[in-house]
């Protein structure tokens, strides 16, 4: 099953949910890229997922265009931002979803409450993409 998972900048929303759709079962191929990739990872995103046992730090923050033209069975995004503005696939998506979730990088503060911010998020992250596989993918495996 091949998967592809897309915000704006592919730097933070997106790379928590390839790293956990990707360790909910190794099999799965998880991908993920940005409507304007901004080329390198969320530092406190990557701080908060090794919290929660998952490196994600080799992962890339890819554009769109590098998938394209590609075939998928599922096309996910995770902020409004990126379905707003989540091209037409040339290839085929047999399945488009859109799972949204606040940005953790507008939270204000101090850095105890952003990364609070940031940590409620990868939660949410972890328990939607979980009910997502263990209801969509699993079945279909």
């Amino acid at each position: 099953m091949k998967i592809l998972i897309i915000c704006t900048g592919n730097t933070c929303r997106s790379q928590m949910a390839h790293g956990f759709l990707q360790s909910f079962d190794e099999h799965l191929e998880v991908f993920s890229a940005g409507t304007e990739a901004a080329g390198q990872l969320n530092q406190r995103a990557v701080a908060v997922m090794k919290e929660a046992g998952l490196d994600i730090s080799h992962h890339t923050s890819d554009p769109i265009d590098l998938y394209l033209d590609q075939s998928w069975d599922y096309v996910i995004t995770v902020c409004d931002g990126a379905n707003e503005k989540c091209p037409v696939f040339p290839g085929t998506v047999k399945n488009r979803l859109h799972l949204g979730f606040y940005d953790p990088w507008h939270a204000k503060g101090s850095e105890e409450f952003i990364m609070s911010e940031y940590r409620r998020i990868r939660d949410e992250i972890r328990e939607t993409f979980l009910i997502f596989y263990n209801e969509q993918l699993k079945p279909a495996i």
